[in-house]
């Protein structure tokens, strides 16, 4: 079939879930439903479940979740505050939902983090038979500054690794048959100020890539199989061109931030990203080859993105095949689709949706 539909969030009020379809004949995406979602629980980031029958979201001060009947009937069910630390769910805190993990094996439980002040604890929900977020069944810690930005399960879904920016930090942790986690261990980034802001996994579960916010690199762990513990391979590959100015003369701030790591549905390419600070400049896009035991064989390229990207720049590849990503911008609104051929990365098609906030990750429904 030719027709594919992505939903995607906003980074602020109103909320909404944007349907786009994307004709994959015809190289077209447009808007085909704004759903209105409570108006201040807009999706900074969003996942299906198992079933693609619904959707978390990460919603300001509350955990989202809304049953999928088609691609334009999405329905609210159910909101959740953050656990952990009582001043998180606050109104008077810049405590923040910021991501969240669905299981895809049994029991479907759902792995959420918060981020900003007060974000030192994990929240764990599971799930009603039909999949809405049901209950709160664990607050597990990590320290008092923490701030984890990304999850990911190993291929059997027995350990779960955290990307700790605030903290600088690797956390992994053991799921139980609760579906609730007991932490195994944690290991520093290679650097002081590398911030791990995002990981992603290979399916032979031996070697596991964590993007590094501020170092604005991709670095290469391989598991070690005793412990489940990241080892840095101290493989890195830069996801800024070499030699650009990184940092404002003026400020020292940095002038760049990466965003997001995943692999396509093969496991043999990868596609990361990263984020301008200022919308004067743009943001880059590296694609890598991955050997069959999960090493990284070598960065095929890395393309500037029409825009700074601003919150977003979030790489997603599709599902079913390697050949389609979709790149979100909520600088200017953009959802942009590029088809992978060959090995050359290029731009088919892309929908601007003036919206508040709007372009943060695409998630592909089918």
């Amino acid at each position: 079939m030719p027709l594919h539909h992505l939903m995607i969030g906003t980074w602020t009020p109103p909320g909404a879930i944007f349907t786009v379809q994307f004709d994959s004949e015809k190289l077209t995406l447009k808007v085909v439903k704004r759903t209105e979602i409570p108006h201040d629980e807009p999706i900074s980031w969003m996942t299906f479940d198992h079933t693609k029958k619904n959707i978390y979201g990460a919603a300001m001060k509350k955990w989202s979740s809304f049953a999928v009947k088609s691609p334009t009937e999405i329905i609210h069910e159910a909101s959740h505050p953050i656990g952990g630390d009582p001043q998180a769910s606050s109104p008077d805190t810049n405590t923040r939902a910021i991501f969240l993990l669905a299981a895809k094996k049994p029991p479907y439980a759902v792995y959420a983090n918060p981020f900003y002040k007060h974000a030192g604890f994990g929240n764990v929900f599971s799930v009603s038979p039909t999949g809405t977020l049901a209950t709160n069944i664990q607050n597990y810690p990590y320290q008092p500054n923490t701030g984890i930005h990304g999850m990911v399960f190993d291929p059997s879904e027995t350990y779960l690794y955290s990307a700790d920016l605030t903290a600088n930090k690797l956390w992994t942790h053991r799921k139980l048959p609760s579906g609730e986690v007991a932490l195994v261990g944690s290991v520093d980034a290679p650097r002081p100020g590398d911030h791990p802001r995002w990981v992603a996994m290979h399916p032979s579960g031996n070697y596991l890539y964590a993007l590094m916010e501020a170092g604005n690199r991709l670095c290469e762990y391989v598991v070690d199989p005793a412990t489940r513990l990241p080892v840095y391979t101290h493989h890195s590959f830069p996801l800024i061109p070499p030699g650009i100015p990184a940092h404002d003369p003026a400020t020292a701030k940095g002038l760049y931030r990466a965003d997001v790591v995943a692999l396509t549905a093969s496991g043999r390419y990868m596609f990361a990203s990263a984020r301008a600070n200022r919308f004067d400049l743009q943001g880059y896009v590296a694609a890598f080859k991955l050997r069959e035991c999960g090493s990284v064989e070598r960065q095929i390229c890395l393309n500037p993105t029409p825009t700074s990207g601003g919150h977003s720049n979030a790489v997603s590849p599709c599902d079913w095949s390697d050949e389609w990503v979709a790149i979100t911008d909520d600088q200017e609104g953009w959802l942009e689709m590029y088809r992978w051929k060959d090995e050359f990365l290029h731009r088919v098609a892309r929908v601007q949706i003036p919206e508040p906030g709007f372009g943060m990750n695409a998630i592909w429904y089918n």
